[in-house]
């Protein structure tokens, strides 16, 4: 079957697979070193909130592929929408005046859905085009009404909006800006994350929540209010530590950019769809209305890729103004594609009619209560995030927050622990992040938690048996 897809994973050989996976995927994030060693995890099916390995082995998937698959593996009604559009009309082109019925039908469902006047929607390939797209826009729109000096980005050092060179800039991660590649130095610019657990000793949450506020002011009249275009902010830091702001944050940060004439990004790759108990966390969850809301991933629960960029009135009015000559040339050859569109429509319809935010919001605590459990582990400094979207902090001295040496590779250990117990788990750093499907049961939120809880066990035995742990 050497080439050709296989219809049954019976006619597939598993080491062949592994083999050809190795010598020519190039993965997103590549760890060459351990990559031309270990080689990859090859996954051949899913169901429900499980996957299964080539070898018919079974995991709990506790990152819910990469945040996205929302209503978990397998459903029908997703599938069913999907291949009817693909025999209805599989693609034709975006461009200018043409579209097609599922794009029609789910922008205006996101219109619905999205808070207050955010009524425009531009769809892209996934998160990162769509972030990427909020800048082209803003730039668009600040041009239009003639402040063309306003183009300098602020974001947050921890934040992460994508991976393209654009994108990649604006993200904040340290672990990501690789000495290898080039990021835009000149207009983008960053303010300090939300950590509250690596706040400065002795400051309460509140002074804090101000001691950013001020940051952020403060970095907008350095550069010049008629310089900065926008602020980015994924509503919870996401890759970045999953950290969950202090109250009042969202708010306090959309005032000092109203207050000085600059738009404000909510960045919901990750919180939107459900993951927060709610379509969107912007309005419902942090009280703002932003100016633009970009979301992807639980769009359409990993279905099929897909991303958007929802965007205000007032923006689309300036935007929109009679020009002859002025046109917003960006896009996509896959904006708005018909099955991706399909998908969406179905994934958000089955979200409605199985009351999966309500859902969240009642299993979303249990999960939270049962992973604080683990801060009686002594490697474990911190567990933070809100409902089905959590991170364990490990460290070496939980009194003083001392992280072991990077080499230790403490999140990448723990989550081979819990791999080989049939639990999956993301390591970044010393961080272990869970995200699982938001469909899961109290029980397999047990499962979840009793899984990990054994995976930092193990890990704890093999950092005392190599003198790392004392405790």
């Amino acid at each position: 079957m050497s080439g050709v897809w296989a219809a049954s994973l019976d006619q597939v050989d598993p080491q062949d697979i592994w083999r050809k996976d190795r010598d020519h995927f190039l993965h997103p994030w590549t760890h060459f070193d351990s990559f031309k060693k270990d080689g990859s995890l090859v996954m051949a099916r899913g169901e429900g909130a499980y996957v299964y390995d080539i070898s018919g082995k079974r995991y709990l998937d506790g990152i819910g592929g990469l945040w996205c698959i929302n209503m978990g593996y397998g459903r029908e009604e997703i599938i069913q929408a999907m291949v009817d559009q693909a025999r209805r009309l599989v693609y034709f082109s975006p461009f200018v005046d043409t579209t097609n019925v599922p794009a029609a039908e789910l922008a205006a469902k996101l219109a619905a859905l999205a808070p207050g006047a955010l009524n425009h929607v531009f769809f892209t390939c996934g998160g990162s085009t769509a972030n990427d797209t909020a800048v082209r826009l803003i730039q668009y729109y600040q041009s239009r009404r003639d402040k063309k000096s306003k183009r300098h980005v602020i974001a947050r050092t921890g934040g992460y909006h994508g991976s393209t060179y654009l994108t990649g800039s604006i993200s904040g991660k340290p672990g990501d800006r690789s000495p290898h590649l080039e990021f835009i130095q000149d207009w983008v610019h960053h303010v300090s994350a939300p950590n509250v657990y690596r706040r400065p000793k002795g400051m309460s949450v509140a002074a804090f929540c101000d001691h950013l506020v001020k940051e952020l002011e403060d970095k907008i009249l350095e550069i010049g209010p008629e310089n900065v275009s926008c602020f980015f902010a994924e509503p919870v830091l996401g890759a970045g530590g999953v950290m969950v702001p202090p109250e009042g944050y969202h708010r306090k940060t959309l005032e000092v950019c109203r207050r000085h004439d600059v738009l404000y990004v909510s960045d919901e790759v990750v919180t939107g769809f459900g993951r927060l108990g709610h379509m969107f966390a912007s309005q419902d969850v942090f009280g703002i209305e932003p100016d633009i809301i970009v979301c992807a991933k639980g769009l359409t629960s990993g279905y099929q890729p897909l991303g958007a960029c929802i965007f205000s009135d007032a923006i689309h009015e300036v935007i929109s103004a009679a020009d002859p000559d002025s046109w917003f040339t960006n896009g996509y050859t896959y904006s708005g594609h018909p099955i991706a569109c399909a998908a969406g429509l179905a994934n958000i319809a089955l979200m409605e009619r199985e009351d999966i935010c309500g859902h969240v919001r009642k299993v979303g605590p249990y999960l939270e209560a049962k992973l604080k459990e683990l801060r009686d582990l002594p490697i474990v400094g911190d567990v933070r995030g809100h409902r089905f979207m959590m991170c364990v902090e490990n460290v070496a001295d939980r009194t003083t927050g001392e992280l072991f040496p990077e080499d230790v590779d403490i999140g990448r250990r723990i989550s081979r622990h819990c791999e080989s117990l049939g639990l999956i788990v993301r390591p970044i750093g010393p961080l272990n992040v869970i995200s699982p499907p938001l469909i899961l049961t109290k029980a397999q939120v047990d499962e979840l938690a009793g899984l990990l809880r054994q995976g930092i066990e193990a890990t704890m035995v093999d950092l005392r048996m190599e003198g790392l742990l004392r405790a």
